[in-house]
């Protein structure tokens, strides 16, 4: 091979304690950062662009492993070094991190406090850029008949949510009562305004109806105005909800 070759920079080639595999190791897989576990999945840089800068721009190019999941394979394609092999390696092993969380979240099968909520709505909120409205469907003896039902995706605040919409998914599921859920992409769980009038609007609709709204819980981020990263509208006092 001639000298004008582009020499592509690898693993192996980085200072020791700043190589994947000797991080992954020595810090073990839950203390290692986002770039370094894609790192070990990618293996290899490119001319100029060692794996682990080849990582850290994917995920800021997306600014979260979710929205990574979501990218077109055609997308991550056009990136310089990142051939059809390594987009299906990501998107796998990403799949697979998803599943498993769900599993984990499946294994809650009755809502007693709205902590169990927010334990079944994390991994689906986790890494979001946008905000998405949920509601979660119960039996008689609040246990969820279904995984929670998605209602709008990307909503700039919850004036957009439509009762006509919440309940029809409600009815179809033969819910007994609803607990509504929503992510602040913001980090901060505080209601709004909007977020208020619209739970009193849902509570009054299920009151005609005849099913529930138990709560209206909202996810954000832990260290936000809210220690715990979660509001219980319910628990605030802020909305009168039926006993």
């Amino acid at each position: 091979m001639g000298n004008n070759v582009p020499r592509v920079y690898r693993v192996q080639e980085l200072p020791s304690k700043q190589q994947p595999r000797e991080l992954f190791d020595r810090l073990g897989a839950a203390n290692v950062t986002e770039d370094v576990l894609l790192a070990l999945i990618i293996r290899t840089g490119l001319p100029g662009q060692n794996v682990l800068e080849l990582a850290r721009a994917i995920i800021n190019q997306y600014g979260s492993l979710h929205a990574v999941l979501e990218a077109p394979a055609e997308e991550l394609r056009a990136f310089p070094g990142m051939g059809p092999v390594k987009v299906q390696m990501i998107q796998a092993a990403l799949e697979l991190g998803r599943r498993l969380q769900q599993e984990t979240s499946d294994r809650i099968d009755v809502i007693h406090t709205p902590e169990d909520a927010v334990a079944v709505m994390k991994p689906l909120v986790h890494g979001l850029q946008v905000e998405k409205f949920w509601i979660l469907i119960l039996d008689a003896r609040n246990q969820l008949k279904k995984a929670p039902e998605e209602i709008t995706k990307g909503i700039a605040n919850a004036s957009l949510v439509h009762p006509r919409e919440v309940f029809e998914a409600a009815i179809k599921g033969m819910a007994n009562a609803v607990i509504l859920a929503h992510n602040h992409p913001s980090g901060d769980p505080s209601p709004s305004p909007e977020d208020l009038r619209i739970t009193r609007e849902l509570v009054a609709a299920g009151k005609i109806l005849d099913i529930q709204v138990l709560d209206h819980v909202i996810v954000g981020r832990q260290g936000s105005s809210m220690p715990e990263g979660w509001c219980s509208i319910r628990e605030s006092g802020l909305v009168t909800f039926p006993d």
